[in-house]
């Protein structure tokens, strides 16, 4: 198994294990080939804001003084759509910092 299939495998694995984290359905990347990397980091992106704005909704739903609301599940919420958002940072800065790795290689 060459270095970039294994790369692909690890990516995919990481891309389910974020969507069971958020509770999102990823799609499997296909053999004939997997999403591409830009596509991947958009979905990501969006599976966040859909987190932060479900939290926003709930934050406003609680402060109107909707009864079908509760403080924990607006926590809960908010808690999710900080780890999420975090989570996505951090992904960003490894992803710098490789980047920023791989064009200091001496060719």
């Amino acid at each position: 198994m060459s270095s970039v299939e294994s790369l692909d495998a690890l990516l995919s694995q990481l891309r389910n294990l974020a969507g069971q984290a958020q509770g999102l359905k990823v799609p499997a990347a296909s053999s004939a080939g997997a999403t591409g990397f830009a596509e991947t980091l958009k979905g990501m992106v969006e599976g966040v804001n859909q987190e932060q704005a479900q939290a926003n909704q709930l934050q406003n739903s609680f402060a109107s003084g909707d009864p079908a609301v509760s403080l924990s599940q607006v926590m809960v919420a908010s808690q999710k759509a900080d780890l999420s958002f975090q989570t996505m940072l951090q992904v960003r800065n490894k992803l710098v910092s490789a980047y920023q790795d791989i064009m200091n290689i001496q060719a």
